[in-house]
């Protein structure tokens, strides 16, 4: 399994999605070498740094980011990679 590389915050952008779901992105995101206490879950990153690694939770799957550019507070990221999140026939995250 390829492991995400990074260097200090992690931001996962959660709008207000099921806390089962964020749960679960958390849980993928340290099976990728990421440390629980270096996640930050906000629904508008503040303060994001070039290189910094934004991800963004959707139903089935997680866009990883990394941040290229930052112009007038807001930034750019080209995809890293994109994590499936799978679900069993009870709609149950595994």
């Amino acid at each position: 399994m390829e492991k995400i590389e990074y260097n200090g915050t992690v931001w996962v952008i959660d709008h207000n999605n099921p806390k089962p779901l964020v749960e679960h992105s958390v849980k993928k995101l340290q099976e990728y070498g990421i440390n629980k206490e270096d996640i930050v879950l906000t629904d508008a990153p503040e303060n994001v740094k070039v290189e910094a690694i934004v991800v963004e939770i959707w139903p089935h799957h997680l866009e990883v980011g990394r941040v290229r550019t930052i112009r007038n507070e807001s930034f750019i990221s080209g995809t890293v990679m994109t994590i499936e999140l799978k679900t069993d026939a009870k709609g149950n995250y595994i």
